[in-house]
This record gives C-alpha cells, structure tokens and sequence, in this order.
C-alpha cells in the first residue's frame, strides 16, 4: 500500500479546535445501518458484544473484499468528517443509492459530531482511522500506536453517539502486526484497499475516474478522501464513477468482517 504523506500537516491544527468540543454519551443503543439487496438498510449491531460488556474481536488479517461478493464495491472515504465535503459526499452518496465506509480520525470527529451522526443516521459504517493520521506510526511504539487507536475509537464512538467503529484503517497503510491486533482485539477489522485513486494528489477528476476505471480488476475497496484539502476533484469523480459502476452491474457493499 502506498505511504500517504503529502498534505497532512493540517491535522495538527484540527486538534486545538477539537478540544472543547461537547460529546455525547455513550450511554445510546449502539447499532449502525448496513445495504440490503434491494438498496434499503436494515440495522445491524455495530460491534457485537460480550456479557462481560467487552466486544467481540475480529480477525486481524487485513480486509479487502466485499461483502457483496464477486460484484461487490466498497466505497471508501478518508480523513473526514469536514464541514465542506463530507455533505457533498453524503449527497451524491443518497442520489446514487450507494453505501460506504467513513474512515474517520479522531480529532476531526471530535470537532464535527453532527456530521458523524449525520453518516450512521445515513446507513454508512464507520472506521477509525487514529487521532492524528500519524504517516509514520509504524516506526513508533507499541504504546503509541495503542492510543492512537484507542483513543480515535473513543472519540468517534462518542461522537456518533454510541456506534462504534467497525473497521480499522492505518493512516497511509503503516499497519503492524502490533496495531493490527489492538484493533481486531476491539471488534475493528484492519481494512486495507485495492483501488487507490490518489484523489489526495489533486491530480484532476478526470485521473480520479480513469484510475478507478482502469484498476478496478485490482479488488472492490476503492480509496477515496472528503477531508485534508479541496475535495472538489473527488466530488466530482464520484459523481461520475458511482453511475458508471451501478451501469455496470456493481452493487455497493461494505468490507468483509
């Protein structure tokens, strides 16, 4: 998976805006939405629990099919919620009948709480995509990366309301065998992707929709983002890319659990 590092310095200004942020408790039902075959949704508990109260961990492997099956996509946005494109991306999400995967950080979920409730209340999953989308949280240690994802988990649980993230997306894919098991051990499939569309690069939606089109045989998890910068390329790529993919016979799924 390629390292995303360009770009992010932004995340560190997010975090003093974050703080003081009121949350909600945890205290609501915990449950999400997931697409039935007709384009409905039906609810779905988030992470299952155990009696103890604990959550049921998951496999650590890194996810990448869908579970759709052969003509399943997943959808895939990162780095958000942002208050000027994550509805833009919800909207063309509605239109389209189509479902996806927010990996969200914790700092901008923190910051923006309606717009994560907006997400589940719109049957989308969500995925924790740590504090601070630390490139480089592989070379750190064990402790960090611990409460890089723990710590997200938290904010964006309590931002929803009480969904928990059901997914797990190392920033700029520096999984470790280490961060991998923390996060299955929370019910929190590592998930990986097939499709990068590098729309982080502003390289045009034209690139954006010719890159999906042309490696898309590489697997179902397309990579796409609605924070970190102007998102108007990936709007617009969507835009196109989500007709063209239900023209073509694709259903829109969630990653396998």
């Amino acid at each position: 998976m390629a390292r995303h590092s360009g770009g992010r310095a932004w995340y560190g200004k997010v975090v003093g805006a974050a703080l003081g942020v009121t949350v909600l408790a945890v205290g609501a039902s915990v449950w999400t939405a997931q697409a039935d075959p007709t384009g409905g949704a039906t609810p779905e508990t988030s992470v299952s629990a155990r009696p103890d109260g604990g959550v049921e961990p998951v496999d650590m492997t890194i996810a990448h099919a869908s579970d759709r099956g052969a003509n399943g996509v997943n959808i895939t946005i990162d780095d958000g919620p942002d208050p000027a494109w994550t509805p833009q991306v919800l909207d063309l999400l509605r239109e389209f009948g189509a479902k996806a995967t927010f990996c969200m950080t914790g700092t901008q979920a923190q910051a923006h709480p309606d717009l994560v409730k907006e997400v589940v209340a719109a049957g989308h999953r969500l995925c924790d995509h740590s504090v601070s989308h630390d490139t480089a949280m592989d070379r750190k240690s064990e402790a960090y990366q611990s409460k890089e994802i723990l710590d997200a988990e938290r904010m964006i649980t309590e931002a929803s309301g009480g969904v928990r993230p059901m997914y797990y997306r190392a920033p700029g894919g520096a999984f470790t065998p280490h961060s991998r098991k923390v996060a299955a051990s929370r019910g929190m499939r590592p998930l990986g992707w097939n499709v990068d569309t590098k729309d982080f690069e502003r390289p045009g939606a034209d690139a954006i929709v010719a890159t999906v089109e042309r490696e898309l045989h590489n697997g179902p998890t397309i990579l796409f983002h609605d924070a970190g910068g102007d998102r108007a390329q990936t709007v617009e790529a969507l835009r196109r890319i989500l007709p063209w993919l239900r023209e073509r016979g694709y259903s829109f799924g969630f990653p396998v659990r």
